[in-house]
C-alpha cells in the first residue's frame, strides 16, 4: 500500500469568524487528500494572519502530501521566524530531519516541543511528533506511542485534554506500525475514533490496512468498499482499492479492477493537481495496454514536475518500454533514470523493476549474459532489504531466483531468511521452508568439498528432523549430508541417520524407493568395508529387489567370488 501524509488533524468546527472557517476548510482538504487546494487555503490564512503557526505546520504539511520536501522545509522555517518557539513548528522541522535521515536533530526538536507545551495537552503536536516518528523511515514509534499515551492519560475530565477522533486514529496508525500483536490494538484505536465520528471514513480504511498486513485480504477489501460507501466522497479510500488490485499478488492484481477504482478516484482526487492528475491518466493508459501512450504522456510531464513526479514518470516510461517488450530500451530508460536519480533516492519498487528489466535481457555473448543475470540479482536482493519492513513474499521471491539461477548458496541463504523471519512473527517454519535451506547449501556444498556450505546443510536438515521428526525428508538428507564426508563409506558417519530414516520409509517402499536405493547402497558399502559380513547379507538383500542393476553389487559379489590371495586382505 502507498503511504500517504495521516490527517494529524482534527475535524472539528473552529470558533470564530472567516479565518477560523478558513483553517476549517484546509483542514477538511487534507483530509480529503486535496493537497493542492489545501495549500491555497493555508496560504490565505497566513496572507490575512502572519502569526497563525497551525497555518504555517498544516501549509508545511499540504506541501509534503505533494512531495515537496524543500517547500515544506521553507514553510516551516518561515513560521518559525513569524512565530519564534512554536513547538508545533519545531515538530515539523523534526520531521524534515527525520525525512533527512538526521533521528538525532529530529528527537532533539520534538523534545523542545513537548518541553514548549503545556503538560503535554496540545493535540495538534502530540499527533505531529507521533505522525512524524510513525510515518517516516528512521523515526522512533516507541517513542511515538509514548507522546499519544500521554496526550490521552491526560483526559482528566473539565481540566483535562478532550481528546478527538484524530487522536485515536493516530494512536491506532502507531499500533500498526509496530506491527505483530498491535494489530488489534491499532484496531480498538479506530474504533474508538468511529464512535467519536461515526462518519470518519479515514478509521474504517486504516482498518483494512491492518487487516492487510494481517494478510486478511478480503476484510481489508471489505473494509476499504466500507469506507467509500461511509464517505462516497473520500478519494483516499478509491486510491487503496486502485492500489490493492494493481499489486501484482495472488488474489489481488485485476487490471479491470484497477482502473476501475482508479477513475473513481480521479473523479474525486484534487482539481487542482494538475501534475497529480496527469500522471494518474497516463497509469490509465499504462492500464489499458496503450504503453506508446504512456510513455508520450509521461515525457510530455517531466519538464513541469517536481522532483518526486519525475522519478515517478521516468520509472513509468522505463516499465511501459518492458512491458511492450522492448527489454534494451526498458534498460536504456531506467539505467538514465538510476543515472540521474542517484543510488541513495532509489526505493524498493525501483529496485523490483530494475530485477524485471534485466531479468527480461537475452544476449549472444554468454559473458555480457551472465553480467546481466547478476545485475537482475542484484536489484532483486537489494528490492528485498531496501525497507524496513521485512516481506516474506520478497524474500521467497529472491531465494527462488537464486535457486533458479542455480547460486545455491545464495539460495541456501534466502531461504533461512523466509524461516527466520517466520519465526520473528511468530509463526513455525514449514518443513519445505527448512529442507529448502538444506537442500540449496548441499547442492552449493559440490557433492561436499565445500565443507563449510556441508556443515550448513547438515544443519538445516537437523533443525527439520527435530522440528518434524516424524518425516522422513530430514532423516534421509542428514544422512546424504553426512554421507558427502564419506564418500567411500568408511567411517560410517552417514548410519546412524539412514538407519533412522530406514525405520519410517520401509512401511512404504514403493513411495520411497529411491531413498532407500541410497541409504540401502551406503550401509551395504559400509559393512562391507568393516567386513561385517551378516549386514553386509542384509543390506545386499535389501537392495536387490529395488535395483537389480545396482553397480555396487554387481562390484562387491565379484570381489567376494574371487579367491583370496595369500597373505590376507581382499
Amino acid at each position: 500500500m502507498k503511504k500517504r501524509i495521516s490527517t494529524v488533524v482534527a475535524l472539528f468546527l473552529l470558533a470564530g469568524g472567516a479565518m477560523a472557517q478558513s483553517i476549517d476548510d484546509g483542514l477538511k482538504n487534507l483530509y480529503y487528500g486535496k493537497y493542492a487546494t489545501a495549500k491555497s487555503d493555508f496560504e490565505k490564512v497566513v496572507a490575512a494572519k502572519p502569526t497563525d503557526d497551525r497555518a504555517y505546520f498544516y501549509l508545511g504539511i499540504a506541501e509534503l502530501g505533494q512531495e515537496n520536501k524543500d517547500g515544506a522545509t521553507a514553510t516551516f522555517q518561515k513560521g518559525l521566524q513569524a512565530v519564534p518557539n512554536s513547538p508545533l513548528l519545531t515538530a515539523g522541522l523534526g520531521r524534515i530531519d527525520l525525512l533527512n535521515g538526521n533521528a538525532a536533530a529530529a528527537r532533539q526538536k520534538f523534545d523542545a516541543a513537548i518541553a514548549a507545551t503545556a503538560k503535554n495537552k496540545n493535540g495538534d503536536v502530540a499527533r505531529a511528533i507521533a505522525d512524524a516518528n510513525t510515518e517516516v523511515k528512521g523515526g522512533d514509534r516507541a517513542f511515538a506511542l509514548s507522546v499519544m499515551e500521554t496526550l490521552l492519560a491526560n483526559n482528566d475530565g473539565r481540566k483535562g485534554y478532550k481528546p478527538v477522533a484524530a487522536d485515536y486514529i493516530e494512536l491506532g496508525d502507531v499500533y500498526r506500525y509496530l506491527g505483530g500483536e498491535n494489530g488489534g490494538k491499532a484496531i480498538s484505536a479506530y474504533d474508538k475514533a468511529l464512535e467519536l465520528e461515526d462518519k470518519n471514513a479515514e478509521a474504517v480504511m486504516k482498518r483494512g490496512h491492518v487487516n492487510y498486513n494481517a494478510k486478511l485480504l478480503e476484510q481489508a477489501v471489505a473494509d476499504w468498499v466500507q469506507a467509500t460507501t461511509l464517505d462516497p466522497t473520500y478519494a483516499p479510500a478509491f486510491y487503496e482499492l486502485y492500489q490493492f488490485y494493481y499489486t501484482p499478488k495472488p488474489r489481488q492484481f485485476s487490471l479491470t479492477k484497477a482502473k476501475e477504482y482508479l477513475q473513481k478516484y480521479l473523479s474525486l482526487s484534487d482539481q487542482a493537481d494538475k501534475t497529480r492528475n496527469e500522471y494518474y491518466l497516463a497509469s490509465i493508459m499504462f492500464l489499458d495496454k496503450d504503453y506508446n501512450g504512456a510513455i508520450n504522456k509521461a515525457k510530455s510531464l517531466i519538464p513541469q514536475a517536481n522532483e518526486s513526479y519525475k522519478m515517478k514518470l521516468e520509472r513509468m516510461i522505463a516499465d511501459a518500454y518492458l512491458q511492450k517488450g522492448d527489454s534494451l530500451n526498458a534498460r536504456t530508460a531506467f539505467d538514465d533514470y538510476v543515472k540521474r536519480t542517484g543510488e541513495a533516492k532509489l526505493e524498493p519498487i525501483d529496485y523490483k523493476l530494475g530485477s524485471e528489466i534485466y531479468s527480461r535481457i537475452k544476449l549472444g555473448d554468454s559473458t555480457q549474459q551472465v553480467a546481466i543475470d547478476q545485475q537482475s540479482l542484484n536489484y532483486l536482493e537489494k528490492y528485498a532489504t531496501s525497507d524496513t519492513a521485512k516481506d516474506l513474499d520478497r524474500y521467497e521471491s529472491v531465494a527462488k531466483a537464486f535457486q533458479q539461477a542455480r547460486i545455491f548458496g545464495k539460495a541456501g541463504e534466502w531461504y533461512q531468511k523466509v524461516a527466520d523471519l517466520k519465526a520473528e512473527k511468530g509463526e513455525k517454519p514449514a518443513a519445505l521452508d527448512l529442507f529448502n535451506i538444506g537442500q540449496n547449501y548441499y547442492y552449493a556444498s559440490s557433492g561436499g568439498t565445500d565443507t563449510a556450505m556441508l556443515g550448513k546443510s547438515f544443519a538445516a536438515f537437523g533443525q527439520l528432523t527435530t522440528a518434524y521428526p516424524d518425516l522422513t525428508t530430514g532423516h534421509f538428507w542428514q544422512g546424504m549430508a553426512a554421507a558427502a564426508r564419506d564418500v567411500e563409506a568408511k567411517t560410517g558417519v552417514a548410519q546412524p541417520y539412514f538407519e533412522k530414516y530406514l525405520a519410517l520409509a520401509e512401511t512404504d517402499p514403493a513411495k520411497n524407493k529411491a531413498g532407500l536405493i541410497k541409504a540401502y547402497t551406503y550401509l551395504m558399502v559400509y559393512f562391507y568395508n568393516k567386513d561385517d559380513k551378516a549386514n553386509l547379507q542384509k543390506y545386499m538383500d535389501k537392495l536387490t529387489p529395488l535395483d537389480p542393476t545396482s553397480e555396487p553389487v554387481k562390484q562387491i559379489k565379484d570381489i567376494m567370488s574371487k579367491p583370496q590371495q595369500k597373505g590376507g586382505g581382499r
